[in-house]
């Protein structure tokens, strides 16, 4: 049975999806504007450990999620800059930026094994579908008109916080020196819908023709649009990191309910923050690190996942190197491990029931790991151990066979530098002997002289 913490009940609880054996998910993406880092990653692997969880366990998924290309303004209020036109340029510029960053993230993303999602949408690809959810507020009450914006009026919903819990009285916006306050807002958490090209806006670039002139959607009209479009209302599971569980993820659900009368999904899922030194990530710290930085510096991005799996994706990951490297020196054991065991046999049923039970329980991931080490050091024969191991790496993703496998396939230099190196060795020529051995190890594996011969495993 799989259990989830829910957001939104505040507790956890045991997962029923809307139609058996179906999961509509929607995770949140990211906005193209620069490289993701690897603190957005975390939320990735955490959301590719709960779809591979949901695979396990034989729900058929359907993954959808968004590629934010406009309209999210810096820091998460209205009335800054959009983060997609701060670089500046032309439209096209600024569209060829979005395509840049989206296959860096998609590439990142591969390097991490995450699985793509089925579904990889736009939001400049979806604006009648935004304006039409817009219109039908307008005409329900929900949503009013000044010179500057569309916006939607959070006192006309009764429990537009219900997902922080918090007292709509107590809802305060930030003051901050580049914020224009739109002093026609009627209260100060109201959160635009559609900006119009007027004030800061006159001159924004991406713009679109709507009922009320041209001007471009917000940001939390997108999501809304999108994750109905392709997997209707409601859904299963909505998730994102815990950044969005105010204003974002508040926003979505108000403006969903209040159109179509129904919640927009059942269980909210938020994964926690990475930090680094105890503080944040990003660029105004200086400490922007993203998956070609960690291959320069030589580790394996899945020494990352490794490393994200070791902590609850509800808990705070503290990022350093050395965190780093040692979760790199476990992945290499591990691979170590299993580059001699024989080929798959037998599940060992004990073990899955084991790992099954902790991936289930809120996608224990850290008992998960510590399960498939127990069920390494066990006395079993190596072939049931990668078969169960096999098994655990369809929610792991650490790629478990593609490393036995080629740690099977030994390429044919390395096969005749060892023929070379018996003969020298049955020559008693051991200083081409030595020779010969570093030349294997150059290639990337490793000799072990034995009473039954030679034998030759890949080095991790």
């Amino acid at each position: 049975m799989l259990t989830l913490y829910n957001s939104l009940s505040r507790k956890q609880e045991e997962f029923k999806s809307i139609i058996n054996e179906e999961v509509g998910l929607y995770t949140c993406g990211p906005t193209v504007y620069n490289y993701a880092h690897i603190g957005n990653l975390r939320t990735y692997v955490f959301e590719d450990v709960l779809r591979r969880t949901l695979e396990y366990d034989k729900f058929k998924v359907n993954h959808v999620m968004n590629i934010t290309d406009v309209g999210h303004l810096s820091g998460d209020q209205d009335f800054a800059d959009d983060k997609m036109e701060k670089e500046g340029g032309s439209r096209d510029e600024i569209m060829a930026l979005a395509k840049k960053f989206t296959q860096a993230f998609l590439e990142d993303t591969a390097a991490l094994n995450i699985l793509p999602a089925h579904k990889l949408v736009a939001a400049t690809d979806h604006i009648p579908e935004q304006i039409e959810i817009i219109q039908l507020l307008l005409e329900k009450g929900f949503a009013y008109e000044t010179d500057l914006a569309i916006y939607f009026n959070v006192t006309k919903l009764n429990d537009y916080p219900k997902l922080t819990n918090q007292k709509l009285e107590d809802l305060k916006v930030a003051a901050r020196s580049d914020v224009v306050v739109d002093g026609n807002k009627k209260h100060p958490a109201d959160f635009a819908l559609w900006f119009k090209l007027a004030g800061r806006y006159k001159n924004h670039i991406l713009r679109w023709n709507s009922p009320w002139g041209e001007g471009f959607p917000g940001w939390h009209i997108e999501c809304s649009a999108m994750s109905r479009k392709y997997l209707g209302q409601p859904f299963d599971i909505h998730t994102g990191g815990i950044d969005h569980l105010f204003p974002h993820h508040p926003n979505e659900i108000a403006q969903s309910q209040a159109a179509f009368d129904k919640p927009l999904a059942n269980y909210w899922l938020h994964g926690e923050h990475l930090l680094i030194n105890e503080g944040r990530m990003g660029k105004s710290e200086g400490n922007f690190i993203t998956v070609k930085d960690l291959i320069e510096k030589k580790y394996n991005p899945l020494s990352y996942r490794y490393l994200v799996l070791t902590s609850h994706y509800r808990s705070k990951l503290n990022f350093t190197f050395d965190s780093l490297s040692a979760a790199q020196n476990a992945l290499n054991n591990l691979y170590k491990q299993i580059s001699s065991f024989d080929a798959p046999g037998q599940i060992l049923k004990e073990f899955e029931s084991s790992f099954s039970e902790a991936i289930n329980n809120d996608l224990d991931t850290p008992q998960a790991l510590a399960i498939a080490w127990d069920l390494i050091k066990s006395d079993n024969p190596s072939s049931d151990k990668l078969a169960t191991l096999l098994e655990f790496d369809k929610v792991l993703g650490l790629k478990i066979e593609e490393v036995w496998k080629a740690g099977k396939a030994i390429p044919d230099v390395v096969t005749e530098l060892v023929v070379q190196r018996d003969a020298a060795r049955k020559a008693k020529d051991y200083n081409k002997s030595d020779e010969l051995r570093k030349a294997i190890e150059s290639n990337g594996y490793l000799v072990d002289d034995t009473p039954d011969g030679t034998r030759i495993k890949k080095k991790f």
